[in-house]
C-alpha cells in the first residue's frame, strides 16, 4: 500500500493573493520587467491552447502574456517572479504530521498536489511544520504534466512510488479533483468523510474506498 496526499487544503493552509494579476505585477516590476498597460487584461487571456487535463506551467502563461504585449523577459526571472507572488504564508493543518507518519508506517508516503507553480510544492513543504523527509516522492502537476483528476496524474505518483495504481491510496478534500483516484483504478478517501485526524484508524483497518 502507497499513500500519496494532497497537500493544498489537505496537509496545509496557505493564503492565496486576492489580485493575482497585480501580485504577480509586483514581483516582476521589483526584478526589472516592465509590466505592459492592460496587464491584468493580458493576464486573463488565454495563451496557450492545452490538452484537456494538462498543465501548463503559470510562469509560461506569464511569458506568453508578456509576449503579447510586446515584452521580452528571461524565463528564469518570470518564474522567480511567479513563485514569489504565490509564496505566502503556510500553516499545517491539525493532524497532517500524525496522518503522514501514520501512513509512511504502511508503505510509501508523499504529495500529490495540482499546482501550476514551479517549485511552490517543494517551497511550501520547507516552510510547514511537516517533515519532508517522511515523503518517498513528491509529484506536482507542473512537473508531471497532468492535474488531478486526470488518470495521468495519479499514473505519475504510482510510478514514482514503484506500484500498481490499485495499490495507491490518494486522500485530500476535494471530491472532484482528489477522488479522481477511483475512476483512475486507486482508492481515494475525502477528508468531507473522514477527518484527517482519523485517517491512522482508516488506514490501520485499511478500509478506504
Amino acid at each position: 500500500m502507497a499513500v500519496s496526499f494532497d497537500l493544498f487544503g489537505t496537509l496545509v493552509a496557505v493564503s492565496r493573493p486576492a489580485e493575482p494579476a497585480e501580485a504577480v505585477a509586483r514581483q516582476l516590476r521589483e526584478r526589472g520587467v516592465a509590466v505592459p498597460d492592460g496587464w491584468a487584461t493580458a493576464y486573463r487571456e488565454p495563451q496557450v491552447t492545452v490538452e484537456s487535463g494538462a498543465e501548463l506551467a503559470l510562469s509560461d502563461h506569464v511569458g506568453h502574456a508578456l509576449a503579447s504585449r510586446g515584452v521580452d523577459a528571461d524565463a528564469g526571472t518570470v518564474a522567480a517572479a511567479v513563485r514569489a507572488a504565490f509564496d505566502g504564508p503556510v500553516d499545517t493543518r491539525e493532524g497532517a504530521g500524525a496522518a503522514v507518519a501514520a501512513a509512511a508506517e504502511r508503505g510509501p508516503v508523499g504529495v500529490l498536489s495540482n499546482c501550476s507553480v514551479n517549485g511552490l510544492v517543494e517551497r511550501t513543504l520547507d516552510r510547514s511544520a511537516l517533515d519532508a523527509d517522511r515523503f518517498d516522492a513528491v509529484v506536482a502537476s507542473v512537473d508531471c504534466g497532468w492535474r488531478k483528476p486526470d488518470r495521468r496524474a495519479f499514473e505519475a505518483v504510482a510510478e514514482a512510488f514503484g506500484v500498481p495504481l490499485a495499490d495507491l491510496i490518494h486522500v485530500g478534500d476535494d471530491p472532484e479533483t482528489d477522488g479522481g483516484a477511483e475512476a483512475a483504478g486507486a482508492r481515494s478517501v475525502l477528508l468531507d468523510d473522514t477527518h484527517l485526524a482519523d485517517l491512522p484508524a482508516r488506514l490501520e483497518g485499511r478500509e478506504c474506498r
